[in-house]
């Protein structure tokens, strides 16, 4: 009996691992069959096709209390706090609109009201992101955070008549904000939790390694202008080395839009599963990963429909604050390189700022560091060839002629975070530092005069 119940199990065994022969043809459900299961996910919900398991949200359409309950509540609280400031957008619009001659009450309205309007863009850009393999997800999130820095860059070129001063010193204000202010807020809060924390290699190298040959392509075009403007045995007037910058300033336009394409393509086409793996294991890591996934979540269309909302009102807000720049410069007498190297970036990266340090808060720094570096990539390789190509379609003279200070500026903080991310480890101490180092360079743009003939004067 023993040997006949052995003998059925070694033909159920034989039978289960028979693979038919070449030619034959399986029964059509037996293919099939497990294609038809439904798929859950950790909720309970039948993920749909096509949707990332964490992006399933169990509902279709759009619902107009959950979408705006989910909206408040944001992606952490941080986030949720900034949305108490939504009622400053009606009023900073209004306020355009009635008291036109209130050039410092429509700024500084209008200053306030962007941080809940680029939060909702980034919160619903993250949201939209989750339902996508994890690699692309990310880039596709930093992209959307990245849509209010566009916005504002081009509605300076067009509307501040080509004020290209405030724009130089907004590209690398906003590079600087992520690498120094945004990268030591999350080491710093990190650290205050755990006395080390650990990222991986890949995430870190490839971040600081395309930082510094983006930097070297932003600053030639200014060092090749800095040298032979006070040159006096060359045959080249002035005004022909500024429009051999400006050639220069174009090719390498086009040339950092062929990085970030290549960049694109690493982190989410050939490289993906290197990626995937990383956050992956940062998932693993999340301390508050329950609660997160627990979280209700957007439907697709209630996605784009938020960014959609997000988005236009980042639109009004910039057109609006980007008016009162003239005032801010002539009448109070605030450096065009502090509009442009602090003000504007501490607004317009309000959300990346939020979500990366919410992310090192739990223990998910190589979230944090993608973030962070991924913004500042954009924003060198694919933010500044946009706004230099589209001066160039209008007839605006953008190029990439940065002041002495600011290049020194920029190279320097990338030097910092290369040395602070050498080791894939970080502490308080760490992100202390890079803090302090964005305050000196925030003192001396207050102080760094303006061009000649350009506004009333430096900071002072």
């Amino acid at each position: 009996m023993a040997q006949r119940r052995s003998r059925d199990r070694d033909r159920s065994f034989q039978y289960d691992d028979y693979e038919p022969k070449n030619g034959t043809r399986r029964p059509p459900h037996a293919s099939s069959r497990r294609e038809r299961l439904p798929h859950y996910n950790h909720n309970g919900h039948k993920v749909t096709s096509r949707i990332a398991p964490e992006g399933e949200s169990g509902r279709r359409g759009i619902h107009p209390l959950k979408f705006l309950a989910i909206c408040f509540k944001s992606s952490c609280k941080a986030s949720m706090i900034v949305n108490v400031l939504w009622p400053m957008v009606p009023v900073a619009i209004a306020l355009h609109f009635a008291r036109p001659d209130l050039h410092l009450a429509i700024f500084i309205t209008n200053y306030i009201a962007m941080v809940p309007a680029a939060n909702l863009v980034g919160f619903a850009g993250q949201e939209f992101a989750r339902k996508l393999p994890k690699a692309l997800g990310v880039v596709v999130e930093i992209t959307f955070g990245s849509i209010v820095e566009i916005i504002l860059f081009m509605v300076l070129i067009k509307t501040a008549g080509g004020n290209v001063h405030v724009i130089r010193a907004a590209i690398l204000g906003s590079i600087l904000a992520n690498m120094l202010l945004c990268l030591g807020a999350c080491f710093l809060v990190g650290g205050l939790r755990r006395d080390e924390q650990q990222f991986s290699p890949a995430v870190s190298e490839a971040g600081s390694g395309l930082m510094l040959v983006a930097g070297m392509g932003l600053i030639l075009p200014a060092v090749y202008y800095h040298a032979l403007s006070g040159r006096t045995d060359l045959s080249l007037a002035p005004g022909e080395i500024a429009d051999e910058a400006l050639k220069i300033s174009r090719c390498v336009a086009i040339i950092l839009l062929v990085g970030y394409l290549v960049y694109v393509l690493f982190q989410t086409k050939t490289h993906d599963g290197l990626f995937t793996s990383v956050f992956d294991h940062d998932d693993q890591r999340d301390v508050d990963r329950h609660r997160d996934l627990a979280k209700p979540k957007l439907t697709l269309l209630e996605s784009i429909l938020a960014i959609a909302i997000g988005l236009a009102c980042v639109s009004l807000i910039a057109v609006f604050l980007v008016l009162q720049i003239p005032y801010m410069v002539e009448e109070r007498h605030i450096s065009d390189a502090f509009v442009g190297l602090i003000l504007i970036p501490l607004v317009e990266k309000i959300a990346e700022h939020l979500t990366s340090v919410d992310e090192a808060w739990d223990n998910q720094l190589n979230y944090a560091i993608t973030h962070v570096l991924g913004a500042s990539i954009q924003t060198a390789l694919l933010n500044t060839p946009l706004v230099v190509i589209v001066g160039w379609g209008i007839g605006v003279k953008m190029d990439l002629k940065f002041e002495a200070f600011e290049a020194v500026a920029l190279i320097l903080g990338i030097l910092v975070i290369g040395s602070f991310l050498r080791d894939s480890k970080s502490n308080y101490l760490e992100g202390v530092l890079c803090i302090l180092v964005y305050i000196i360079i925030a003192i001396c743009a207050y102080f760094y005069p303006n061009p000649p003939g350009h506004g009333g004067g430096g900071g002072h």
